[in-house]
């Protein structure tokens, strides 16, 4: 301790206020908690960032006349321009049986990732004020825009439902690993907002590049066309294209859905594997900045 002036206490070394604090389970203003600790953290929030989701997701069209119909609409609406313009003027139908069942899911599916990834790659830039003005784990807004999305889209997987029924499918067992495709699918974009959202708030520039990526995505991942009937004859393109973490959900949901489509269970795994290394890789990633979120 060094010396203090008369009547006051005497001053701590800076070693011996960190012993101090760790006593006391303090910590540092703007610091990064260890990366356990930090999960531990964000499994405690569970209730508050479903809370904020569930908000977030109904507030989405709350301004709007018919509300939550829009959710129904929309794909609807995308299903059909959709059609006209792959199905009957490019004629992408080859090789599948039930192309509005096949569309259908694809629009949905990939309608999910790409609302996601959009607004949680910016979760942490659009949300400054928030990130400055409160402490928690900043992770919670990437996810919670990642969760938010999924109920907004809630609706149209129950659309796709009636679309089976509509177009001649019969329910059977496969049926079932529908909401398992559909945690996957979250788990897998989960993963990626993080990664997003980090590298956002180290460059805004980069969000410019993400409507680009999506739509890119969007003609690479099998959503109006089969790449197995597309692309026949160049194996490692063929596995490329449908392993990539967004057109594989489209594959499970379609092996739920759809009697032409059998379930084959490696997709399964290799969907597990993307959604646990992502999503551990992705918040390890995000982790790293913790400190620096908002100081920009």
């Amino acid at each position: 301790m060094s010396q203090a002036p008369d009547g006051a206490p005497p001053a701590l070394s800076a070693q011996a206020a960190r012993d101090l604090a760790g006593r006391f389970g303090l910590e540092r203003l703007g610091g990064r908690p260890p990366f356990g600790t930090y999960v531990k953290r964000l499994w405690q929030r569970r209730s508050f960032l479903w809370t904020l989701s569930s908000a977030q997701a109904a507030e989405k069209n709350a301004e709007d006349r018919l509300g939550a119909l829009w959710s129904l609409f929309n794909p609807l609406f995308l299903v059909a321009s959709y059609f006209l313009i792959f199905g009957l003027l490019l004629n992408t139908r080859a090789g599948v049986e039930n192309y509005v069942g096949f569309l259908s899911i694809g629009v949905v599916v990939f309608g999910y990732s790409s609302a996601a990834i959009t607004r949680g790659a910016k979760a942490i830039v659009s949300n400054l004020n928030l990130v400055r003005a409160l402490r928690f784990p900043r992770a919670m807004l990437p996810l919670g825009v990642v969760i938010s999305e999924g109920l907004a889209t809630l609706p149209a997987f129950l659309v796709l439902l009636v679309v089976m029924f509509a177009t001649g499918e019969s329910p059977k067992l496969g049926w079932l690993l529908l909401p398992v495709a559909f945690a996957l699918q979250a788990a897998i974009l989960g993963g990626l907002v993080l990664m997003g959202a980090r590298l956002l708030n180290a460059s805004r520039d980069l969000g410019n590049l993400i409507p680009v990526g999506i739509r890119l995505l969007r003609y690479i991942s099998g959503v109006f066309f089969s790449i197995e009937a597309q692309v026949p004859d160049q194996e490692v393109v063929r596995s490329l294209l449908s392993f990539q973490p967004l057109a594989l959900p489209i594959t499970l949901v379609r092996e739920s859905l759809m009697a032409e489509y059998p379930i084959e269970w490696g997709n399964w795994v290799i969907a597990l594997a993307w959604a646990l290394g992502l999503m551990s890789v992705g918040l390890w990633i995000f982790w790293r900045d913790e400190a620096n979120y908002g100081r920009a």
